[in-house]
């Protein structure tokens, strides 16, 4: 139950920094004009396979080891062990550490001209793929991509221009000071567009913001927009200034893609990917980069006024066939756009009809502050947020009506006379509040009955009830084959990605998926305790624990009991059986477990208040020395059901206490099941220094003696609401080789919303230096993973983080050669084989396929690996992307690798989806992240935010700092 992907309590997603479309404007501001239509001027067991052969504009292979440090540049064909003794006597060491320099064998990158415009090839890129990618295999499997081939004319050139929407200049100050909102820029964008003949709006893209993009020539500088404004009886102003910015010839992306330009066009890829999503924003509901349906699909209704709308996100990539449009399926829930008074007789159960309004007057305004609605008594797109319901009834509502052209004085009408006058329409509804709406204290009451809910208003899914939530998991986690056939339909509708203005900027798409053949790579042996080896099942890779025992298994000789379900009478802990139940378990797994020296019977109420919590689990460790006379290894806690104090027990056992806690629901422990006390042993045995299971021989491309140390490394985010919280850095190394399966984590604070760890070389450095002192040597080699960092911030990682890590840990005498790889989840591409018996009765990839050609990049070191096996809803693989190597890989060697590391995961008897190290820095994080909001809700006397930045309030105690007390 204790923290992590699988914990009982859930997580929310963390979020991950990326590259923003922007403002495109990384070129500097040309053109452009003032006057009204101006134009700017244009400017073994395994099997090799057979490889295809090298495509003519694939550019040669890179050595292995790829980009190499200052140190090692001048003998590039020397080990890095060898390097030092081969420098002649008397020759000073170079600077250890020197700015990281771009360096390619690739002789289109040497002979590249020097320009401004492209200042980018002077930036560190990634490694080039040191191969035509792996060849070793047990078998292949026929695959289809959901990569959707796209075709430019590279002879086309798209236009940017910067957009500017401001209130027209007026003598009334409050128009003047009225804020434009977002979702009314379009429509002004779309009321220009529509009234001036000299616009195409099939010839332009626009993103709702900033940023118009052209297939031709546009007028630039001021254009007046008029609105109708609320009550349709004015007008409202704007100011559409159109400046233009840049030319972007689709010729650099052209040969970029066949080798002939060192950097990405990420200007150009940004403009063709807003090219792309035109179509869809102008039909379906817009949330971030995804697009959805304005209806939803008969069996997706969860009721309570929500639903489950079909939907899909895409992106462009570049890829070794060329640029592919990448396009998956989503579901997300939104309210359903019914009339107010259906969406309540829905909503809340006890609503009857509209007297209810009045009656529960309180719990209808809950219900509906804060939504979105629009009006039926007049033609009008505007959207209107409902503030509140009106004090008086409809009958009784008043107001001003002001003559336009003041000529008359404000005349006092009711509501009732105001809409059989103006709009020609009864109020049925008379004796029941109003709508009110707006903000800002504007007046703007509109009986109930005339007002509907505004499509595309997201329901979170944390609202949901369980049912609701587990109907919403199934619905997301759709089938592989379902999966792929509705992006296949998707891609090929009318308001999908492929429409006319695609087709006018010179875009056309395959709407066949791609086609690949993947490599299954062999499953590794296993070793546990008293056994040489343990083969993994066939089909799944899982292997069970019955009849065997843990490699390293530790003994519990000091632990006690904290029993907090009295009180319960129906989840009252048996406790008698359970310790019994789970000594005899770990008995069999070859751990010694004694009797606990404590047990104490408490209530839930305790996790209410970090103080009540601390001074139980202190009173707890100092009757147990005085009683064992040593510190309690392990304190298990069992409660009756999940609750929020859940993070203050973990925050104060781990930075306080110094004792590891493991806990578990008294339901489940009271059904004493086998799997289940089996999962509790995994988890115990780690935290206390154990080992569960190891590979059986060494790791892929590494000796025995090599001592490599393997980094992970993740940032967790707040949420989006949320401006005032610190981001969690957490960094884990592995401190012991070569089973390379234990590890140290570190945790800090940083800025809000800081992709870039701060600490991160000093954070490395203590890893590196716990590892010598545990194995009296320093790690000859280092491995880092960073996870899941968007293309847009490489730069970051190669020019700042990785220079950090050098700078902590290289002196005169020490320079391990490092290996600087991205593991990304958060990516779009799915895999889906051919032939469904080649993927068991799941329908999905078998683990450990791989896919290295076609789909990656051109000719960067990247591929996807599916390295688990997927029961529910379709795999998704995991995107290694390797941006820096002085260990020398090859395809086949690293893949390896990745997939046997994903067997050595501590808690579960299965490969697991992504590679250790960096799925331990997610869980790593999720405790810094519990921590974080321990501090914000237990500090007094204090800013919480400010208290929230104090790295030392997240230090682990020093007997936990450098054991896995986060499984």
């Amino acid at each position: 139950m204790d923290s992590g992907r699988n914990n009982n309590y859930g997580r929310g997603r963390r979020s991950s920094g990326g590259g923003g479309r922007g403002n495109y404007q990384n070129q500097s501001n040309q053109g452009g004009g003032r006057g009204r239509g101006a134009h700017h001027q244009p400017p073994a067991q395994q099997q090799s396979v057979n490889r295809p052969p090298v495509q003519a504009n694939q550019p040669p292979a890179q050595q292995a080891w790829g980009y190499r440090p200052p140190f090692l540049r001048t003998m590039p064909q020397t080990p890095p062990a060898q390097v030092q003794q081969q420098r002649p006597q008397g020759q000073s060491a170079p600077s250890p550490v020197q700015p990281l320099k771009a360096c390619s064998t690739r002789a289109a990158d040497q002979e590249l001209p020097s320009s401004s415009s492209e200042s980018k090839g002077n930036q560190i890129q990634p490694i080039k793929r040191p191969d035509h990618g792996g060849t070793v295999a047990i078998k292949t499997v026929k695959l289809h991509v959901n990569h959707f081939p796209v075709k430019f004319d590279p002879k086309k050139t798209i236009i940017h221009y910067d957009v500017d929407v401001k209130p027209a200049p007026s003598t009334n100050r409050r128009l003047m000071k009225r804020i434009v909102r977002k979702s009314d820029l379009r429509v002004i964008r779309d009321k220009l567009f529509s009234d001036d003949p000299r616009f195409d709006i099939l010839q332009t893209a626009y993103d709702g913001e900033k940023n118009i993009c052209s297939a031709v020539n546009l007028p630039t500088g001021e254009f007046q927009v008029n609105l109708a404004d609320d009550e349709g009886a004015n007008s409202s102003s704007y100011i559409f200034t159109i400046k233009f910015v840049n030319e972007l010839k689709l010729s650099k992306l052209k040969d970029y893609l066949r080798g002939s330009l060192s950097y990405i066009p990420r200007d150009i890829l940004q403009v063709m990917d807003l090219v792309m999503k035109e179509n869809s924003s102008r039909q379906r509901i817009c949330v971030g980069r995804s697009f959805y349906s304005s209806e939803y699909m008969t069996g997706f209704d969860l009721n309570n006024g929500v639903a489950a709308y079909q939907g899909f996100h895409q992106s462009l990539k570049p890829t070794s066939q060329g640029l592919a449009l990448c396009l998956d399926y989503s579901v997300l829930t939104f309210r359903k756009p019914w009339p107010v008074i259906e969406f309540l007789k829905e909503h809340l159960e006890w609503f009857g009809g509209v007297n209810d309004v009045k009656r529960r007057r309180r719990d209808v305004n809950n219900a509906l502050k804060g939504l979105k609605i629009r009006v039926i008594h007049r033609r009008t797109k505007q959207k209107y947020t409902i503030a509140r319901l009106t004090e008086e009834d409809a009958r009784d509502c008043y107001y001003d009506l002001v003559d336009p052209e003041g000529n008359n004085p404000p005349q006092r009408i009711s509501l009732v006379r105001y809409f059989q006058d103006k709009e020609n329409m009864d109020i049925m509804h008379q004796n029941i509040p109003c709508l009110e709406l707006g903000k800002n204290n504007r007046s703007n009451k509109v009986p109930i009955e005339f007002c509907v809910l505004a499509e595309g208003q997201r329901y979170p899914k944390e609202n949901l009830d369980q049912g609701r939530a587990l109907f919403l998991q199934d619905l997301t986690r759709a089938k592989p084959w379902v999966r792929k056939s509705t992006i296949n339909e998707m891609v090929q509708a009318e308001d999908g990605p492929c429409g006319a203005v695609s087709r006018n900027f010179g875009i056309g798409v395959d709407v066949n998926m791609t086609n690949v053949v993947g490599r299954v790579i062999g499953a590794p042996e296993l070793k546990l305790g008293g056994r040489n080896s343990v083969r993994v099942d066939a089909e799944k890779c899982q292997w069970n624990l019955l009849g065997k025992s843990f490699v390293d298994a530790k003994s519990v000789d000091r632990w006690a009991l904290l029993d907090f379900t009295d009180g319960d009478r129906y989840n009252n802990l048996q406790a008698n059986a359970f310790i019994n139940n789970l000594r005899g378990r770990c008995r069999n797994l070859g751990i010694r477990m004694k009797a606990p020296l404590l047990h104490r019977v408490t209530r839930m109420y305790e996790f209410s208040s970090v103080n009540r919590l601390e001074n139980l689990l202190q009173n707890a460790v100092e009757e147990a020395t005085r009683l064992a006379k040593g510190k309690l290894q392990l304190i298990v806690c069992v409660m009756t059901k999940k609750d929020p104090g859940y993070k203050f027990l973990k925050w104060v056992s781990e930075t306080r206490i110094g004792v590891v806690t493991q806990c578990c629901l008294s339901p489940l422990a009271n059904k004493g099941q086998d799997q289940y006390l089996a999962n509790l042993c995994l988890k115990i045995n780690v935290k206390l220094g154990g080992s569960n299971f190891e590979l059986n021989g060494k790791l892929p491309h590494f000796d025995i003696d090599d001592d490599v140390m393997f980094i992970g490394a993740h940032v967790d985010h707040p949420g989006p609401m949320n401006a005032l919280c610190p981001s969690i850095a957490a960094v884990v190394g592995t401190v012991n080789w070569p089973a390379a399966n234990r590890y140290a984590a570190r945790v800090a604070p940083q800025a809000h919303r800081s992709e870039k760890i701060i600490n991160f070389g000093t954070m490395c450095s203590d890893l590196v230096n716990t590892y010598a002192r545990l194995n009296r040597v320093k790690p000859k080699k280092i491995v880092v993973f960073r996870d899941d960092v968007g293309y847009g911030q490489f730069g970051m990682l190669l020019e700042e983080e990785l220079l950090d890590l050098k700078k902590a840990i290289y002196d005169d005498h020490y320079q391990p050669p490092i290996t600087l790889i991205v593991a990304q989840k958060r990516h779009q591409t799915r895999l889906f084989i051919e032939n469904r018996n080649d993927g068991g009765p799941s329908g999905n990839v078998p683990p450990g396929t791989v896919v290295d050609t076609i789909i990656v990049h051109p000719f960067d070191f990247d591929f996807y690996l599916c390295s688990h096996y997927g029961g529910i809803g379709t795999s998704k693989p995991t995107h290694y992307y390797v941006l820096w190597d002085e260990n020398r890989f090859n395809s086949d060697l690293l893949q390896k690798l990745i997939y046997d590391m994903c067997f050595t995961f501590a808690r579960c008897t299965k490969p697991v989806s992504l590679v250790p190290p960096v799925y331990y820095a997610d869980l790593v994080a999720y405790r810094g992240r519990m921590f974080q909001k321990a501090l914000m809700e237990s500090t007094s006397g204090a800013t919480p935010s400010n208290v929230s930045f104090d790295p030392s309030l997240y230090s682990m105690h020093s007997d936990l700092e450098n054991i896995m007390f986060f499984v």
